[in-house]
């Protein structure tokens, strides 16, 4: 029976920490965003990402890919992304403050 307990509050342990080791491990494709889109910049016309709304960021993602909105490099950049894997890098940007 003690076994049994320590195994599940072992299991719960690594289950609770599960989501901090995964917010801070950029899924493929997010950790390069960085490089236009970084923290520091003000002034710029490139927007910042961080603590942006994931549903913001996708559906931009997909404007850009579909050609409903205007860009001069994104369009391309954003055509090498699923659907699926622009909402997991919106998701990981929106949660980065």
């Amino acid at each position: 029976m003690k076994a049994l307990r320590a195994v599940i509050g072992l299991a719960t342990v690594m289950a609770s920490s599960l989501p901090v080791l995964a917010a801070s491990d950029p899924p493929p494709g997010a950790a390069s965003c960085s490089g236009c889109h970084s923290r520091g910049v003000t002034g710029s016309s490139v927007s910042r990402l961080n603590g942006r709304d994931a549903g913001e960021i996708a559906t931009a993602m997909a404007g850009f890919r579909d050609g409903s909105l205007p860009a001069t490099v994104m369009n391309r950049i954003a055509k090498g992304f699923s659907d699926d894997e622009s909402r997991a890098m919106a998701a990981w940007l929106a949660a980065q403050k």
